[in-house]
């Protein structure tokens, strides 16, 4: 994860310099995979199939301006897919997307395959 959506570095722009109130986003955050990159204003082509289904996320505290998973993140029983990079999304009804990034290799599933994230694997950073 590399990058801040346009939406959300507005929303803490804007609460920072006292122009509005920032609403959190609502918890547990969700790891989403995609097989098309986002953009700032545009979400990825989220991945389909098999049993996939986006994975929650937990981070741990920020520290020098960033922060990592504080978890290992699994996504079993993947559909045959490439996957080029996630997407964060919070868990509201109507979830808003709050992150988004390249992965450093892609990685191709077969059908039935796993895809997993070790513990300080995704990065967030503001600096």
């Amino acid at each position: 994860m590399a990058a801040l959506v346009a939406a959300e570095a507005n929303r803490l722009l804007d609460a920072s310099f006292l122009t509005a109130t920032y609403t959190a986003p609502t918890t547990p955050m969700k790891l989403a995979l995609v097989t098309v990159i986002g953009t700032a204003t545009t979400a990825g082509t989220e991945v389909t199939g098999g049993s996939y289904a986006r994975q929650t996320l937990a981070m741990g505290a920020a520290a020098s301006g960033s922060c990592s998973n504080s978890g290992v993140i699994n996504f079993t029983n993947m559909p045959i897919a490439t996957v080029v990079g996630v997407d964060v999304w919070d868990n509201a009804g109507t979830p808003r997307r709050q992150w988004f990034g390249a992965l450093t290799t892609n990685r191709t599933t077969a059908a039935g395959d796993s895809i997993s994230f070790a513990i300080a694997s995704l990065v967030a950073s503001l600096t």
